[in-house]
């Protein structure tokens, strides 16, 4: 066992207390909201029509409910997102990074984010369904 000096002790827990607070302010800037998966043909987008050149190399992108659109300055937005929750059991762990490129189709959309089947693939054990995520913009 280690003893520290009473100053040391007071250091040690002034900035375990400091990381703490910061990551419960991290936690504070998240959303919660839902996700479901949607599946080709992703174009045309609302965000670029038919260019390939808006989806990144490695799929991980989304549509977003109306409440996320904000009139299109959606187009482009990254969030982080990782899955809380769901029917039996889906979540992966871990987060994923998605790029808004599309404002959903459907009114009202299923869920706040749509994401592409390689993201969706990314944070839960299913293909398709409904699972409660954590967002944030970053």
């Amino acid at each position: 066992m280690v003893f520290l000096p009473y100053p040391m002790r007071l250091a040690a827990v002034a900035t375990l207390l400091s990381l703490e607070l910061l990551y419960q302010a991290f936690l504070a800037r998240c959303d919660v909201g839902t996700a479901a998966s949607y599946g080709p043909p992703y174009t045309p987008t609302s965000c670029n029509g038919y260019g390939q050149d808006q989806f990144p190399p490695n799929n991980m992108f989304a549509a977003v409910s109306g409440g996320l659109w904000d009139n299109g300055a959606a187009c482009g937005r990254t969030y982080r997102l990782r899955c809380l929750s769901g029917i039996d059991r889906p979540c992966k762990g871990g987060n994923i990074v998605v790029v808004v490129v599309d404002k959903c189709a459907s009114n009202p959309c299923p869920a706040n984010l749509l994401l592409s089947r390689e993201a969706f693939g990314a944070v839960s054990r299913f293909t398709d369904g409904k699972i409660n995520v954590e967002y944030t913009q970053i």
